[in-house]
């Protein structure tokens, strides 16, 4: 970078000279390609399928996903040997996994996915020694949601209500599917806790920001009859993650 910085300050101050100059160079230093790279796999590709490093550098691959099952593994004679998921005929990963391999030697490198040949790609190393500690690219990013839905302002307007039911009032960050499940609290005798006793259940559909929607009110699934409850709701997104259980005590008056 400082040769480069050097060589563009001289070819404004003296043309002809920079261009000598630069021309020099280029038969005098040898070519120096490299970079550590970061590549995700997703979508049945990688994210950059020709590689150009220098000798000592590597290569980290990350599965962000939604497809997983994609090993990176060796398909010529450099690199016979290399392969993320040695001795498995089918290849299974998390979100977030990665996996490194670092190049000491200079040629090609080709790689595919043992499960889904497509899934391909090259590593070209020269022969000029490289940076193995700097890091030019991000971390590729998830591309599938792990984050579950956050709830706020959980409550209903009464505790106590008929059998036409009260509201039920929430905030939430993203779409997301609501399940009630309704639990009667029947008195034990001699027991200081009561019998939770399934009631029934309610289902509804919320949108980003503030909700108010029924709640305990007749259906299909449920038929209040007068007593004390408990109701555990579920909040679960389209990537299907569900942030923790919440529950509301209430009384169905007679």
């Amino acid at each position: 970078m400082v040769h480069r910085h050097l060589t563009s300050w001289r070819l404004r101050a003296t043309p002809l000279l920079g261009l000598a100059l630069l021309a020099v160079a280029l038969l005098v230093a040898p070519s120096a390609w490299g970079a550590n790279r970061r590549v995700a796999i997703s979508h049945y590709q990688w994210s950059r399928p020709q590689i150009q490093l220098d000798l000592g550098e590597h290569v980290t691959w990350y599965w962000v996903g939604p497809d997983t099952m994609h090993s990176v593994t060796g398909s010529s004679a450099n690199d016979a040997d290399l392969d993320s998921d040695p001795g498995k005929a089918t290849p299974r990963h998390s979100i977030g996994d990665s996996f490194q391999l670092t190049f000491n030697t200079p040629g090609t490198y080709d790689f595919q996915c043992k499960l889904h040949p497509t899934v391909r790609g090259t590593v070209h190393v020269s022969s000029v020694p490289g940076d193995p500690n700097t890091e030019v690219d991000p971390i590729p990013k998830s591309h599938v949601d792990l984050t579950a839905p956050y709830v706020d302002g959980l409550s209903l307007r009464s505790t106590s209500f008929g059998r036409l039911g009260t509201a039920l009032r929430f905030g939430i960050d993203e779409r997301a599917t609501v399940d009630a499940e309704y639990y009667r609290l029947v008195p034990r005798r001699h027991r200081r806790r009561p019998r939770r006793k399934f009631a029934g259940w309610q289902q509804w559909h919320a949108h980003v920001g503030l909700n108010d929607t029924r709640f305990a009110n007749p259906g299909r699934h449920f038929r209040p009859v007068p007593g004390r409850y408990v109701a555990t709701l579920l909040f679960t997104d389209g990537s299907n993650n569900t942030a923790r259980p919440r529950h509301l005590r209430f009384t169905i008056r007679g």
